[in-house]
């Protein structure tokens, strides 16, 4: 059976780079100040744009009080017109990234790294109505949601880039 071929993440100090080289670099980032705290950040958003809808996906290293470094894929699907479809379909890429993340931390002997799931969804506006589902999505999957405005992954980082 032919080897799946890995996702293209975009870093903007390092430019394209496979999974697996992002992988390595969060782990050479750590290995730079091994002694601070971190935390690793999934988030995702999209953008509608003519008759598609832009997904980007963030992984964030946040080394704490000490600044971060990030990567995202982009990935267009056909015009998703429901917010609470495009709300499950966000979720739902940053959890499958999220488990490939781990996966790979947990083979590299690093299971101990905490894994947010960042989700675009808060208090205030149309998206309230989901946090309960989406929140239960991610606490099912076994990782750390957070939700507006402690959502920075995806709500600031993978935002960025839905433009």
């Amino acid at each position: 059976m032919p080897k799946k071929r890995e996702e293209i993440y975009f870093s903007p100090t390092k430019g394209l780079l496979t999974f697996t080289r992002v992988m390595e670099d969060i782990e050479a980032y750590i290995a730079g100040l091994p002694t601070s705290s971190y935390k690793i950040i999934i988030g995702s958003d999209s953008q509608a744009k003519n008759d598609e809808t832009v997904f980007v996906t963030a992984i964030v290293v946040h080394r704490i009080g000490k600044g971060a470094r990030y990567y995202y894929k982009k990935k267009s699907e056909r015009h998703v017109v429901s917010l609470r479809q495009k709300i499950f379909f966000e979720t739902a890429l940053s959890l499958e990234v999220g488990s490939q993340v781990a996966h790979y931390f947990s083979k590299h002997g690093r299971s101990e790294l905490p894994v947010e799931i960042h989700i675009d969804v808060g208090n205030k506006g149309e998206t309230r109505e989901l946090i309960k589902e989406v929140v239960g999505m991610v606490l099912g999957s076994g990782f750390t949601p957070k939700i507006k405005p402690e959502a920075y992954g995806a709500t600031s980082v993978a935002d960025k880039y839905t433009k």
